[in-house]
């Protein structure tokens, strides 16, 4: 089933950025259904452009000023990118870039385009692209991706789709020099979703050096699998510096490096919980301009956290995330704590029940479908 997508064409060229599988070349087909298509996925014509580049101009020549041209898998050949600029600045032509890895692009400099194109990114289906197909235990159990979500055998398409990312996002690209390290690796970054980074005790886990273990994570982030959070320290001093949160894109890319299949365990539906919050407001955000920058927040010298902090101009909403499905008062500390932040404009709680209600101190109390509405309706900070 083909799913309406929040993302929109913008008015001129851009750049499509989004894990395999997410549905970028599904979705341009429909929203651009006349442009001119070079997809480098199709070998022939990567061999010929990659022997001759210039053909690709020669290609585009023909195609009228003003019109759509798109360039799927551009990580490809990202040489491709110096005729894009130049068909930009002189013809007038409007490119659709499409790529599932920024690695090959920000080695190649896609500031060539001289900020002549957007950047967009396609992120899993949420909540409001599936609508009544929507169900959390599934989402949260083998995540959203469209290809997975598509599958019959979801948890079989899960494990060909991480043996693919190991072929053709890092093997195919030379990212490591051992891969045997970074296939270590992956289930032991898995662990940290929605935690604090501790590379010491991942290069200790997976058997490689420290310095490795941070070139593995920036290799995560350039194949835009996972993302890190790093926390607002506005007040702390330099040797208080909080370490970023690591969280994986979908849950099912957590589960999956850890062969995880089976129904979500409570211990481990929190995080992929929490992890599925900061995705939803991360998708919406691309259209919707939710928030300027989004961190986490914890008390100096404490335990006690907020989970994530939305910034909007000099406002600030704290979202505190638990998959308990009653609610107690132990839930609002942490946003408690975060009362003086500057500009603290609202403060919510998301969790598993089904009653909304307000606090006698202004917490808002949301189940996630109020939560998902809000986004919907964009009055995330009504």
């Amino acid at each position: 089933m083909l799913y309406e997508r929040l993302t929109r064409v913008p008015d001129r060229s851009f750049f499509l950025l989004g894990v395999r599988g997410v549905g970028k070349s599904t979705w341009v087909r429909s929203a651009l259904p006349s442009a001119v298509r070079f997809d480098l996925l199709d070998e022939a014509l990567f061999t010929d452009l990659l022997a001759d580049p210039a053909l690709f101009g020669r290609m585009v020549s023909a195609v009228g000023t003003r019109e759509w041209v798109v360039v799927d898998e551009v990580q490809r050949l990202p040489s491709l990118l110096n005729e894009v600029h130049r068909q930009i600045a002189d013809r007038d032509l409007r490119f659709a870039l499409l790529g599932s890895s920024a690695r090959k692009l920000k080695s190649a400099g896609t500031d060539l385009l001289a900020g002549r194109a957007s950047r967009m990114a396609m992120h899993p289906l949420t909540a409001a692209e599936l609508g009544s197909d929507f169900d959390l235990d599934e989402a949260l159990r083998y995540g959203t991706i469209p290809l997975v979500w598509a599958a019959r055998d979801r948890g079989e398409v899960l494990v060909s789709y991480t043996q693919m990312y190991l072929r053709e996002e890092i093997r195919a690209e030379a990212a490591v020099r051992n891969l045997a390290g970074f296939v270590r690796f992956l289930p032991v970054a898995a662990l940290m979703h929605a935690r604090q980074l501790n590379a010491a005790a991942i290069a200790r886990d997976a058997g490689v050096a420290r310095a490795t273990v941070e070139g593995y994570l920036e290799i995560l982030e350039d194949t835009l699998l996972a993302v890190r959070l790093p926390a607002l320290e506005a007040k702390l001093r330099v040797r208080e510096r909080r370490r970023p949160k690591l969280y994986r894109v979908d849950p099912g890319l957590v589960r999956a490096v850890k062969r995880q299949f089976g129904p979500v365990v409570p211990e481990e539906r929190g995080a992929l919980l929490e992890g599925w919050v900061l995705g939803q407001l991360r998708a919406h955000n691309e259209q919707q301009r939710l928030y300027d920058d989004i961190t986490y927040w914890a008390a100096t010298e404490s335990t006690i956290e907020v989970d994530f902090v939305l910034r909007r101009d000099h406002r600030h909403a704290a979202i505190e995330v638990t998959a308990a499905e009653r609610y107690i008062s132990a839930f609002v500390k942490g946003l408690q704590a975060a009362a003086d932040l500057p500009g603290l404009a609202r403060r919510i709680v998301i969790y598993r029940g089904r009653r909304a209600f307000r606090t006698e101190d202004g917490i808002d109390v949301w189940p996630l479908e109020t939560f998902h509405q809000a986004l919907r309706d964009g009055e995330l900070w009504s």
